[in-house]
């Protein structure tokens, strides 16, 4: 792996994968958070409407431009980021890496593609309210991080994406889509320093003749005082959606993240041996899912057990997780069960590095986070260090009675 900056301070990473197939991504460090200026869902609304066409193409042009190489073309939007990218064949990486450039630099934001997009928008605002278990959680969050930029829903509201302008669009992207907040990540079959030199002709192609305001924009840092809820709302639907949870470590909190990620996944990961999996769905059969999230913010994170159940076992469900939580509390896990945990753990991730599009995508958000690519064998020397005593004193943590909040949909 080659990892550099441009002149411009650009980051990037290059590295050589896979048989036939490329993989790169532009990730840009501005997300929901840092919106403040300008109507909520603007990041999002960005990261739909760059591709309505460009200084130099059209949507159509864009929408084709690498389907007729039988490539893929996609964005998302998150609380901290917008990342473009592409899946192409090799030979066809330098074009799809100067879309993505272009994209990011050139979007012209034709009003009437606004219009459109905005009714496109509010739809999927829409749809997402219709998925109890999807809004549930934004509430969740919501409310945890009140009077925050981070409580700030990612697609905005029918009101706020109404609001958004082309020049509303083109200020936001003048002002955050600055190249010291990118990084360009390359995934491909290819020799990595050809691939260096191509990332750097591109880049230096976009942005030689560029010149930009360096402006130093204040970050509303969230405070981790405890704004503890307990809050039921009445939906009348036929299932009941609940989320249990609290803060917990930031992104760079490394020691203790690592340890939230490896409590997270015992707790409810994905695997179907996870402990409430086991008790609540596999033995018990109370609920219609069940699982363990955590999500790393820069200046915290926030750990969450949600499930999907009947009304009557809503109060069930909620002593048996308690008691769960209870025990990683009182009770450090045996050695066995922890080596399994570990290696459980280290299999999943193991699993999902093998994909291309994932390396790529981990690449940018590391680079933005840490100025470096962490390696493989970096996490995997981490985890493995983790103790019982470790594992206890952060479940202790996080999940104190006197710390968890709960948001119920009945």
């Amino acid at each position: 792996m080659i990892i550099g900056k441009t002149g411009c301070g650009l980051q990037y990473a290059v590295k050589k994968g896979g048989s036939a197939v490329a993989y790169c991504a532009l990730s840009i460090r501005c997300g929901t958070r840092d919106e403040k200026g300008f109507p909520n869902g603007i990041a999002h609304f960005t990261e739909h409407t760059v591709f309505k066409g460009t200084l130099r193409k059209s949507a159509a042009t864009i929408n084709g431009y690498l389907d007729r190489l039988g490539g893929e073309l996609n964005a998302y939007t998150t609380k901290e980021e917008i990342v473009f990218h592409a899946t192409v064949l090799k030979e066809d990486l330098p074009k799809a890496a100067s879309l993505l450039l272009e994209l990011a630099t050139d979007a012209s934001f034709p009003e009437e593609e606004i219009r459109t997009e905005q009714g496109v928008v509010i739809d999927e605002i829409k749809s997402y309210k219709d998925s109890p278990s999807d809004d549930v959680y934004d509430r969740f969050e919501e409310a945890l991080f009140a009077g925050h930029p981070l409580s700030s829903p990612i697609l905005g509201t029918e009101r706020s994406v109404k609001k958004i302008t082309s020049k509303d669009l083109h200020a936001f992207v003048k002002d955050r889509f600055v190249p010291w907040k990118m990084a360009l990540t390359v995934v491909a079959p290819l020799e990595e320093k050809k691939m260096e030199k191509t990332v750097q002709r591109l880049v230096d192609k976009v942005f030689s003749d560029r010149t930009y305001e360096f402006t130093v924009q204040t970050t509303d840092y969230f405070t981790p005082e405890m704004q503890r809820f307990d809050k039921t709302v009445e939906k009348h639907n036929h299932e009941v959606n609940a989320v249990l949870g609290c803060t917990a470590p930031s992104l760079y909190e490394e020691k203790d993240r690592l340890t939230a990620i490896l409590l997270s996944n015992i707790l409810g990961g994905p695997a179907s041996n996870s402990l409430l999996n086991s008790l609540l769905r596999e033995k018990h059969g109370w609920v219609y899912g069940v699982e363990s999230s955590y999500t790393q913010y820069a200046d915290t994170g926030i750990l969450a057990i949600c499930f999907g159940c009947d009304r009557p076992n809503v109060d069930k469900c909620v002593r048996a997780i308690g008691q769960v939580l209870d025990r990683l509390m009182d009770k450090p896990l045996s050695e066995g069960r922890l080596k399994a945990a570990k290696k459980q753990l280290l299999g999943q991730l193991a699993v999902s590095g093998e994909n291309g599009e994932t390396q790529c995508l981990a690449m940018g958000k590391s680079l933005l986070a840490f100025g470096t690519v962490t390696t493989e064998q970096a996490n995997r020397e981490k985890i493995e260090a983790i103790t019982a005593a470790q594992l206890q004193a952060m479940a202790r943590k996080i999940f104190a009675k006197e710390n968890l909040s709960r948001l119920v949909f009945l």
